[in-house]
């Protein structure tokens, strides 16, 4: 069970409970909701709270919100294995492996992350809910941010930058640069992208880290976060990612899409703490730029 305590300043005296849990500390309107239904309890300066639009605060109040526990839903897989590279009461950051899906559907009902967490947590009685911030593709390796709870997932929904690491076929040109092309849902197929004036905006930051014989090492950052997004932009300028063959990439030398999620950067969701994450680079990716 968390508990979160908040000390009102001044300039939010007056306030009511409702609205200053949702203007200062980013409450959505679902969180909200569960407190008002009673899932969760409040309190002001220890005395119990019920009525949050009506409530008012004052400079100096103390504010306590006890969340809801609720324990993992998903079916809890032990056998799985990511590493954590950062974990503290409202956040957890996995090493996501390749092949790996981060959320159960129809074929991975118990290989997920999700069922990772699940064994994690709510073997140990530890309730929390499973919340990814940052949803990777199955194939796509690394960082991957999961909040603990409703509060935290509001908070750093949208706050969290991340750098992407990418081996594409051949050299790329220019070396580095900013790919601004439109990307929507092709006809035929309700997975695949592509590259369409009549797509969403998108935009994909680059620069080479190196090269080989016949890839490209990059370093990238997303300006926007469209579905398949570096995967598209890479492709349609004849450089694909290697092993990505649904974007025409070459599967000789990996057998996933050559694409990790190696930094991710964002603040504590109640402190607001900085906090810097690393993961190593996999070595069935370094391994594409000797050959």
């Amino acid at each position: 069970m968390r508990t979160i305590t908040y000390t009102v300043e001044g300039r939010y005296s007056g306030c009511s409970v409702s609205a200053y849990l949702k203007n200062c500390h980013g409450y959505s309107r679902r969180a909200l909701s569960r407190l008002k239904q009673g899932r969760g309890s409040l309190a002001v300066n220890g005395t119990p709270v019920t009525r949050l639009v009506s409530t008012l605060l004052y400079t100096g109040d103390r504010l306590t919100v006890t969340l809801e526990e609720v324990m993992p839903r998903f079916v809890p897989n032990p056998a799985l294995a990511a590493p954590v590279l950062y974990e503290d009461a409202d956040v957890v950051v996995f090493d996501k492996p390749p092949g790996m899906p981060v959320h159960p559907s129809h074929r991975h009902r118990e290989d997920t992350l999700a069922n990772l967490f699940a064994a994690r947590y709510g073997e140990k009685g530890v309730g929390c809910s499973f919340h990814p911030i940052n949803r990777l593709d199955k194939d796509t390796s690394g960082l991957c941010v999961v909040a603990k709870h409703p509060v935290a997932a509001a908070a750093l929904s949208g706050a969290v930058d991340k750098v992407y690491y990418a081996v594409a076929e051949g050299i790329v040109s220019p070396p580095e640069g900013i790919i601004n092309l439109p990307i929507a849902r092709a006809e035929e197929s309700i997975i695949l992208r592509k590259v369409d004036p009549a797509g969403q905006t998108a935009a994909t930051r680059y620069r080479t880290l190196r090269t080989g014989n016949r890839h490209t090492l990059l370093e990238i950052r997303l300006e926007t976060g469209r579905t398949h997004q570096i995967r598209v932009h890479f492709s349609h300028l004849g450089f694909p990612l290697a092993g990505d063959i649904l974007y025409g990439g070459c599967m000789e030398f990996v057998r996933r899409q050559a694409l990790h999620c190696g930094v991710v950067q964002f603040r504590q969701p109640l402190t607001e703490k900085p906090v810097l994450v690393q993961a190593p680079f996999p070595p069935d990716l370094l391994h594409i730029l000797n050959e």
